[in-house]
């Protein structure tokens, strides 16, 4: 799973029958630690209810579509809304 903050929503006048009334979100990955942009922007569908500016858990590739009950031709999906976390490096002592 990968972390990202919802920038925006992707609005389609056509799309493919089973992305039909699935929302579109534009979000920006992150790194966890640091929580600076990873990349740029890409568009997720969504499964939890995420909204604007709220920090997310992403899946990519197959992951994404298993999200889903009918399978949509999707390469991400927001599958959490993130309320906190706390990294650590484990490997200093």
């Amino acid at each position: 799973m990968k972390y990202a903050k919802v920038v925006g929503r992707v609005f389609c006048t056509r799309q493919y029958e089973t992305l039909a009334g699935k929302r579109l979100l534009l979000i920006q990955p992150l790194d966890w630690e640091t929580k600076e942009p990873k990349g740029g922007p890409i568009v997720a569908a969504e499964v939890v209810g995420a909204g604007a500016s709220e920090d997310v858990i992403w899946v990519a590739a197959r992951e994404a579509a298993v999200a889903f009950d009918d399978v949509p031709p999707i390469d991400a999906a927001v599958v959490g809304i993130v309320e906190g976390h706390q990294v650590r490096d484990f490997r200093k002592k």
